[in-house]
């Protein structure tokens, strides 16, 4: 089963993000791509970005490696150095814990779609993730799945499965 049918993985624009920090990824829609694969070691997403969604709040991991490439449409690609423009073909890596915040932001007039692969919880580990931090906001993702305040109060709320 190499090839994988998309239109059989349910698509979703969930997310765990605690209000006022979900609305900017309503637009958001992605595959989770490694359970109906039965991928164990590592976690991937096909990811379409509508017009004006960004991908995530602007972020980095304290213990995953990651990995985007562009599959179609543009985004803009901020981290803490800047704007890059993300284009079909393209690819982007963040190497795991590198305190380098970043997202991508569809700013074109045209879904954007691009497949991210990264640790995630499909991953065997012995040791729980470390989480990380999101640049621009009060908000830290756990290891367990959460989200706290950056001096550790714990929102109401739980990461997107």
């Amino acid at each position: 089963m190499p090839k994988l049918d998309l239109d059989a993985i349910p698509q979703t624009n969930a997310t765990g993000y605690p209000p006022p920090f979900d609305a900017p990824v309503q637009g958001r829609w992605y595959r989770r791509l490694a359970p109906p694969s039965g991928l164990t070691d590592f976690a991937a997403s096909h990811v379409v970005l509508k017009p004006g969604a960004w991908s995530s709040q602007r972020h980095w991991h304290g213990d995953e490696d990651e990995l985007l490439v562009m599959v179609a449409g543009t985004a803009v690609l901020v981290e803490d150095e800047g704007r890059t423009i993300l284009s079909p073909g393209d690819i982007a890596v963040w190497p795991k814990g590198i305190c380098n915040g970043h997202h991508l932001i569809n700013e074109s007039e045209s879904d954007c779609v691009f497949v991210v692969i990264g640790g995630g919880p499909n991953r065997r580990r012995a040791d729980p993730p470390a989480g990380g931090t999101y640049s621009d906001i009060d908000m830290l993702f756990t290891g367990d799945g959460g989200y706290t305040r950056k001096d550790g109060t714990p929102y109401p709320t739980r990461r997107s499965a």
